[in-house]
């Protein structure tokens, strides 16, 4: 996947894809294999917004079963199913727990209940059955659990991911399909034609350079940026997204390997701790947010609230800011409705502009395959969608094989298949063409240089923090070693 601007101008297009988050990564991924000639733009990198900054789910939503939303629930737990079949190094089924205690809000029988109606729902798309526990069994389970009050528990199943290299993989399987896809092109202006839009006006960041495309079709999937996009188009319009902050605090250790989803005493929101890169992922919060999406920040309210509720299930833990190695906040783009921010619906619509613009609006990480083809089933008028990410299949061979192969640690190996599954190949081949790349510039986790290479050469990143966040995610693990950041500096195109 080379970044090549020039191809954009040469090139009128059918479809042109604004925002290279998961939803327009995937409206691009289907479009490309339906054999429709396909743009995608995004304005910094890939992923670079909400689709980095989840609670690295692919799950149902167990809570939305107290709105109702079995239609959703349902639609969420079949798609589960279709990712984990799909990318399977990146997508993983994770048992979690839920310990109930005196005074929460759900009850014990609200909680086996409502994870029984959430298996059924899932029906052949269920993981594993359920299993409701008494108070020394969850104890059993998690011994460093609060005691006191402690009524019982229940264990269920869903899936983890890794939010920014599956959206990647939707951008190269479209890449591969036929796309034109770019990073750091931000769209500045439409061009109409007879008061419809026939292209956009774009700024290339990274060459410096102005550059039109042109398209039947266009379609935005701006996230929290939509409200920007429409304005482009009509100053006018009024917002179609209610945008609701969630933050998260990376703590140093893992306390379970299992997630934890954990009923907030102080209010109703739920959050989880979840085992992630050998540490604990905590969160989210569900705060509406009004500013600049570009400048969203952590609050150290929303920061002490995490800490407070954690604390207060895991008494002897040491809770202190020494042990946050990092902190980040995503924006939900949520359709825009009243009440409370925890109580919006996940649900996706579409919203078409008088100029002929489609808008996508709402939606959830886990559904994200069937807003895209919900949205190309309104633009094109077709049943069926091929969908699909690596074509490369299973890595070749089992870790201690490549290993030996290429003289590589197995600890090594096994990071490496985690990261690319099949596309480790494309990694091999470049260790075997030049055996220095198998040098490591980190040990916990375990890179060698031909990951920065590769990043560059296929993935398309282009500056440190598009290799230390979504390529390889070290920056949550505390500050990047400078040793590291020189590394990856060598290997970046001087501009």
């Amino acid at each position: 996947m080379i970044r090549d601007i020039n191809q954009f101008e040469k090139n009128q297009y059918d479809l042109l894809v604004i925002g290279g988050g998961i939803n327009g990564a995937s409206i691009a991924n289907l479009s490309a294999r339906a054999g429709i000639k396909t743009a995608l733009l995004e304005k910094g990198d890939f992923a670079s917004g909400t689709s980095s900054k989840s609670t690295k789910l692919i799950h149902g939503g167990l809570r939305y079963l107290e709105n109702l939303e079995v239609d959703l629930v349902y639609e969420s737990l079949k798609e589960r199913k279709v990712q984990l079949a799909v990318a399977p190094h990146l997508v993983q089924p994770l048992e979690f727990l839920i310990p109930v205690y005196q005074g929460d809000r759900r009850p014990l029988w609200m909680m086996w209940l409502g994870v029984f109606l959430y298996d059924l729902i899932a029906g052949p798309y269920r993981i594993k059955r359920h299993k409701a526990l008494n108070a020394t069994e969850v104890l059993r389970l998690e011994p460093g659990l609060q005691r006191k009050g402690l009524k019982g528990g229940v264990v269920y199943y869903d899936a983890q991911m890794d939010d920014a290299r599956l959206c990647l993989e939707n951008v190269l399987a479209a890449s591969e399909a036929g796309a034109h896809v770019t990073n750091y092109a931000e769209v500045k202006e439409y061009l109409k034609e007879n008061g419809r839009v026939i292209g956009v006006k774009v700024q290339d960041h990274i060459g410096n350079r102005n550059f039109e495309v042109h398209a039947k079709k266009v379609v935005v999937a701006g996230g929290p940026w939509t409200h920007k996009l429409l304005k482009l188009d009509d100053l006018r319009a009024p917002k179609k997204v209610r945008t609701t902050q969630g933050i998260h605090i990376v703590y140093k250790d893992k306390l379970s390997e299992r997630a934890l989803f954990i009923p907030s005493q102080s209010d109703k929101r739920i959050f989880f701790v979840i085992p992630w890169l050998g540490h604990s992922l905590i969160g989210t919060t569900d705060t509406d947010y009004l500013g600049d999406p570009d400048r969203v920040k952590v609050s150290p309210d929303d920061v002490e609230y995490l800490m407070r509720e954690t604390r207060r299930v895991f008494p002897e833990l040491d809770m202190s800011p020494r042990k946050i190695l990092s902190t980040f906040s995503g924006l939900r783009p949520l359709v825009r409705k009243g009440g409370s921010a925890s109580k919006v619906s996940r649900k996706h619509l579409f919203y078409e502009t008088p100029s002929g613009l489609i808008f996508v609006v709402g939606g959830k990480y886990t559904t994200y395959r069937v807003v895209a083809e919900s949205c190309l089933k309104k633009i094109f008028k077709r049943k069926t969608w091929p969908f699909a990410l690596c074509d490369r299949g299973k890595p070749p061979g089992s870790v201690d094989d490549v290993a030996r192969s290429f003289n590589l640690e197995p600890e090594t190996v096994h990071s490496l298949f985690g990261i690319y599954g099949g596309r480790v190949q494309d990694v091999l081949v470049m260790i075997a063409k030049e055996p220095r790349l198998k040098e490591k510039v980190s040990f916990d986790p375990p890179v060698i240089k031909a990951q920065l290479l590769y990043a560059v050469q296929k993935e398309m990143a282009c500056t440190v923090e598009d290799i230390t966040d979504r390529r390889l995610s070290l920056g949550y693990l505390g500050p990047v070693p400078e040793s590291v950041l020189a590394a990856i500096r060598d290997v970046l195109p001087q501009t």
